[in-house]
């Protein structure tokens, strides 16, 4: 996102993405989780979550030491887009090389 401000990373995304995401704070890396259909095309550099896993989702409204929203679902049931996920993810590496 070429930044580590948390307002700003989560206004790039939320234009990027269009649907909600989640920042687990479990591990010293942060991972994003990026909620997409059960059923949609994958093909993206991330790992997907499969049957049988489970991602804690705080309540909205609520932060935790463990995870929190970054964005919000604009309304009930919409999801992230993986075309442009896989957009974002692709010029992610160029992000870090010219922002840090």
């Amino acid at each position: 996102m070429g930044s580590e401000e948390a307002e700003t990373v989560a206004t790039v995304l939320a234009a990027w993405l269009g649907g909600p995401v989640i920042r687990d704070f479990r591990s010293s890396m942060g991972p994003y989780y990026v909620l997409i259909a059960p059923g949609s095309d994958w093909g993206g550099p991330g790992e997907r979550l499969t049957t049988g896993t489970y991602l804690g989702v705080p309540r909205p409204g609520h932060a935790t030491t463990l995870s929190r929203w970054v964005v919000l679902s604009p309304y009930p049931g919409a999801l992230g887009d993986t075309r442009r996920l896989c957009a974002l993810l692709a010029s992610s590496e160029s992000l870090r090389v010219v922002h840090g």
